[in-house]
């Protein structure tokens, strides 16, 4: 099952953020095959506001599981989450 998740940060969380970020990443790769894409939402400055993934769980619950572990829900970076489940068709690689 595919799920995306759309995760804001509280205001003027943009310090923590950053400061957090690297368990964040960590966090990223230990997730294997369960991470399909993710990046960050961006305000009209083009400053990080929040966070989108797109991951692949065999059950809510191991989703959920793993949000209630996430580094920036620990550290109270996100203050808003919304999660729905996804049917994703087409995965393609970016160019970088």
């Amino acid at each position: 099952m595919q799920f995306i998740i759309k995760a804001y940060d509280g205001a003027g969380k943009l310090e923590k953020r950053m400061e957090v970020r690297p368990r964040h990443l960590e966090g990223m790769q230990k997730l294997g095959d369960h991470l399909i894409c993710a990046g960050g939402l961006l305000d009209e400055e083009g400053k990080m506001k929040g966070s989108a993934l797109i991951l692949d769980f065999d059950t809510r619950e191991e989703l959920d599981d793993y949000v209630a572990h996430e580094p920036y829900v620990l550290e109270k970076v996100w203050e808003k989450i919304d999660i729905e489940r996804l049917n994703v068709v087409v995965a393609k690689e970016l160019k970088k």
